[in-house]
């Protein structure tokens, strides 16, 4: 579905220009502008709610995740929370020439936890310059997701690198 309504702008703005009569190799680029300026506004807007998050980064931008978010109320005191992504490992260099795995750590606070108190976390590795590696974790009654991504060694249990922590789903995690 969200690929039928990319193509759908995409065909709406090729329409629109062709209807216009201009020429076909400016279609390609107001096509590429309009796409571009899409994935901005949608990136820009992942906290007020659109199911799509990311890219996010480590500081040093050898690890990339970005995914989607989806919230189903139950009711009006509980949710269902399920966010699937992907994990990209771009760091060429092997471990013995310092070269770290991707890792993505998410923070959850419930519902019921409005202090902050005792967040739970899950964490995700990918070790293998290039690739990515699928993930997908669900949980039920949140309050807020938070999503932070990091470089972490091989056998190393201490996350290094890492970006911002950014918030996930925004409104829609309060609101049903």
């Amino acid at each position: 579905m969200r690929r039928s309504i990319r193509n759908l702008l995409a065909l709406a703005a090729v329409g629109t220009t062709v209807a216009l009569g201009i020429p076909a190799v400016a279609t390609a680029a107001s096509a590429t502008t309009t796409t571009t300026a899409a994935a901005a506004a949608g990136a820009a807007t992942a906290s007020a709610g659109n199911p799509y998050w990311g890219p996010y980064w480590s500081k040093n931008r050898l690890a990339k995740a970005n995914g989607y978010i989806d919230v189903y109320w139950d009711d009006d005191t509980s949710n269902s929370v399920r966010i699937t992504g992907k994990l990209w490992d771009l760091d060429n260099r092997n471990e013995h020439q310092g070269g770290k795995c991707a890792y993505v750590k998410f923070r959850f606070q419930d519902l019921d936890d409005a202090d902050d108190v005792s967040p739970s976390f899950k964490s995700y590795k990918y070790c293998g310059a290039g690739g990515s590696k699928s993930f997908s974790v669900q949980r039920h009654d949140l309050r807020s997701v938070q999503v932070q991504v990091c470089q972490i060694g091989l056998y190393g249990r201490y996350p290094t690198k890492c970006g911002f922590w950014y918030w996930l789903g925004g409104d829609r995690l309060y609101d049903n």
